[in-house]
């Protein structure tokens, strides 16, 4: 075999996010730019010689180009082993886990998450460290920083990739390792959960509806819920990953699984019903008759996570991120357990994970997750909520309400504008931030503005410093509104808008949320002029 090095020119914009490089594939398509972000990984990640790198994906169009290439570079670029699910498919989680269990120096995972999939859609490329989780602040700089200077990338003159066949064999002086994308996965979540007491509770009547949204989790739910757990086949609902995700959006919430969410709201609904999305790492919890949001459901699998066997001995601590409700902090502290304010973006965990300091973490944009890897991982907290069920066999109804009577409650939505023009929603947060210092002691309606900053993260473990990591507006009482722009979307801004009011136990903790969180709205739209900025007067998605 021989090396082939390709002379190349930068690309603009290769700098990843919160969670990668997200682009539209028609981006990821030009000649040589999925090559150049790749070849600027590579050259500036630690790596011993002779190491291993994991790869794959969540299934969307233009994955096995990808990863076809990925292989051949790995292989240019001196690594001894690289291992990819079968079919280039591993589930974000699962790609940490792999990495975990074989002792790879990172992997490569090609997804753009929750995002759209096709030909017209969205495509990502993410780098994960030997811990399994996604890059720190400071891989990401200097992978974008290559990518400004690059001039060459490498790959060994191969062949067609065989991605469907289970087994080993040779590029160059590396091996590819084609393995079972699931079965490592599947064994972790048994070696968690207390499977005979959810199969018991199966055997007993216990009915639920898993929608994997044509996505990555389709074979993981099929093999954990229907094989191992024992619910009828048909309980994975859009099982089979699709190149297109089936047309779905795949991110599990309201709007987007509005299916399961009128199937949960009927009188005949199951127990439970949960999706995830388009890798994997992100959940939607359903009782009969009650959405579960994802701010309380980290609360209360924190509150009732003793009930499985990896977390009977207790939790070292919480930790969420600052938009996500404080619900988790309440818990935290009557558990006498440490609770962590971190910036949103699951890599800001992996230092208080690795140090032992939390077990649990979570963020309201529907990622939960423990330290059994360094992803956030949907199919882990669909199987906590299964096994806390089965075990006190109580409804999901029921545990929400013996919760927040005991906790209080934290009402809580997000409001998302998605594509706005980038320069309106600069300029909203622009005149927001000026206007921050003179908020303090102003009143918006009932509301009294107590405390307004721009959120600094210090990381306890490292001493590494976030700035400008949103806009907090505190109000006396508890409630507040946070404004932030997101980073994981392809095109234009998102501007999300985090609004929450607490409730204490002995008040209304059983009311509507839009309801009580009207005057935080208004206060919101006063605060900042959105309809002002964006034109838009209602957001696109309320989660």
């Amino acid at each position: 075999m021989t090396i082939i090095t390709h002379a190349t020119t930068p690309f603009d914009g290769q700098k990843p996010g919160t969670s990668g490089l997200r682009k539209k594939v028609r981006v990821f398509a030009q000649p040589g730019y999925a090559e150049n972000f790749i070849q600027a990984v590579f050259d500036v990640v630690e790596r011993a010689p002779g190491t291993t790198l994991v790869i794959g994906g969540d299934g969307r169009f233009h994955n096995r180009v990808v990863i076809a290439s990925a292989i051949r570079m790995a292989a240019a670029n001196g690594y001894a082993r690289v291992l990819v699910g079968q079919g280039g498919i591993l589930s974000t989680p699962a790609a940490s886990h792999v990495i975990r269990k074989y002792g790879a120096s990172g992997g490569l995972i090609l997804s753009a998450s929750h995002n759209p999939a096709g030909p017209d859609e969205d495509f990502g490329i993410k780098y994960n460290i030997a811990n399994g989780g996604p890059a720190p602040e400071g891989v990401t700089d200097a992978i974008f920083a290559r990518t400004r200077t690059i001039d060459r990338w490498l790959e060994e003159d191969a062949g067609a990739i065989d991605l469907d066949h289970i087994g080993t064999y040779r590029i160059g002086a590396m091996d590819v390792q084609v393995i079972d994308p699931v079965a490592d996965y599947a064994d972790l979540m048994e070696s968690l959960f207390d499977f005979p007491a959810i199969r018991a509770a199966v055997d007993g009547g216990l009915r639920m509806i898993f929608d994997a949204m044509s996505a990555v989790t389709g074979p993981y739910g099929t093999e954990i819920l229907e094989r191992r757990l024992g619910f009828p086949a048909g309980t994975v609902r859009n099982g089979t990953p699709l190149e297109d995700f089936g047309g779905h959006h795949p991110d599990p919430n309201l709007v987007h699984a509005h299916e399961l969410y009128e199937a949960m709201m009927a009188a005949d609904a199951p127990d439970f019903g949960a999706a995830s999305d388009g890798d994997g790492d992100r959940n939607l919890i359903i009782g009969r008759g009650r959405f579960i949001t994802p701010s309380d459901s980290l609360a209360m699998l924190a509150a009732n996570a003793h009930l499985a066997p990896a977390y009977a001995g207790g939790l070292k601590g919480i930790a969420r991120s600052m938009p996500t409700s404080a619900a988790a902090d309440r818990v935290a502290a009557a558990l006498g357990i440490p609770s962590f304010e971190t910036p949103t973006g699951w890599k800001f965990f992996g230092n208080l994970l690795d140090a032992g300091m939390v077990t649990i973490c979570g963020e309201e944009s529907a990622g939960t997750g423990s330290d059994h890897v360094r992803e956030k991982d949907g199919l882990w907290a669909v199987l906590l909520w299964l096994n806390i069920l089965a075990v006190r066999g109580i409804s999901v109804d029921a545990l929400a309400r013996e919760h927040w009577a005991r906790f209080g409650r934290n009402y809580y939505a997000r409001h998302d504008y998605e594509a706005v023009d980038s320069a309106a929603a600069n300029a909203l947060i622009a005149e927001l931030t000026a206007a921050l210092p003179g908020l303090a002691g102003r009143s918006f309606g009932p509301l009294t503005v107590a405390v307004a900053d721009s959120f600094t993260y210090e990381d306890p473990v490292d001493g590494s410093v976030s700035a400008n990591q949103g806009l907090r507006i505190l109000f006396e009482g508890g409630s507040r509104v946070v404004f932030r722009l997101s980073g994981t979307g392809t095109e234009g801004a998102t501007l999300r808008v985090y609004l929450e009011r607490y409730e204490p136990a002995d008040g209304a903790i059983d009311a509507e949320t839009p309801a009580m969180l009207a005057d935080l709205i208004a206060a919101a739209e006063t605060l900042a002029g959105i309809s002002r900025h964006t034109g838009r007067t209602r957001p696109d998605v309320v989660t």
